[in-house]
Formats: structure tokens, sequence, C-alpha cells
């Protein structure tokens, strides 16, 4: 099962290896990363994105996160009301006769076409990893030069 952490932890050179150390250390594959500075320079937030076979696992990885020096707090959003987004862009070619039906694909998605350049567009798209998920299921009837796309944010409400 997938979980979802925050870390919030000093800016400091060195740090996100270290976490991403731990995980590696213990066997654990980390599925998504997400990492920037926050309102305060000196510190950055980090969505980590694992998969834990049980309890047990997630508790361990809490513990060891913790134990760091350089985290300040840790969440575990895994039974915690939160909200998640991930961000997707994508270099789409199309031909002229299937540019409305391009188009029509982000009345569905929270999305929208951000560069043309004759019959080439690059799309922007915001949503849960399942909305994501269905939006690249859809743009795969084009044809796809080059897609990057964020890891997991998260932040509890």
């Amino acid at each position: 099962m997938r979980h979802t952490i925050s870390v919030l932890v000093e800016n400091k050179f060195g740090v996100l290896a270290r976490i991403a150390g731990l995980f590696s250390a213990r066997g654990y594959n980390i599925a998504s990363l997400a990492v920037s500075e926050t309102l305060d320079p000196l510190v950055s937030y980090m969505t980590i994105v694992v998969e834990a076979k049980d309890e047990n696992v997630l508790e361990q990885i809490n513990k060891q996160l913790n134990k760091l020096i350089d985290v300040i707090t840790v969440t575990d959003f895994t039974k915690k009301e939160h909200i998640d987004r991930e961000l997707v862009l994508a270099k789409v070619k199309y031909s002229s006769r299937e540019k409305a039906k391009l188009e029509n694909i982000f009345k569905k998605y929270v999305g929208k076409i951000i560069q043309r350049k004759g019959n080439m567009a690059i799309i922007e798209a915001v949503g849960e990893g399942h909305q994501i998920k269905s939006l690249l299921d859809e743009l795969s009837k084009f044809e796809i030069q080059e897609l990057v796309r964020t890891g997991k944010l998260a932040i509890s409400n």
C-alpha cells in the first residue's frame, strides 16, 4: 500500500541525501518525492510517497525519519484528512482535425493548453493521481512527444 508522508526539514546541504539513504538502506522504495522551500527559506517541505506493506513498516519509517537531526516534523497522511495533487506537463503532437478533440479533453480535467507551435501543444494539468492517470489515458490517443510530472504534493486540511 502506498503511504504519503510529509517531512519538514532544515534546508541544508545533504539533508535530501540522508533521507533518501535512510529509505534505500532499509530497502524501502520511494514511489514519489517532491521537495521545495517553504515561506521560510531555512526550511524545506518534502512530500514522500512510499510503498509499505504494513503498519509496522510505516511506523519504522516514521521513527527513523524523526531520528534524523535535520528533521523538524514528520506527518503521516495515511489516516489523516488531507488534500493531494500532482502536476503534469506534456508535449502532444496533433493533426489539424484533432485540434477540437484535444481541446475538449480539458473540459473534463483541470488543465489547459499553455503553448501551441504548429501541430504541437504543451499541456498543463493538475489533479489527484487518478485524474492525472485518466487524462494520460485520453492523451495516449495522440502522439505524446514528452511527458514530465511532479510527485504527489499533500497538505492537511
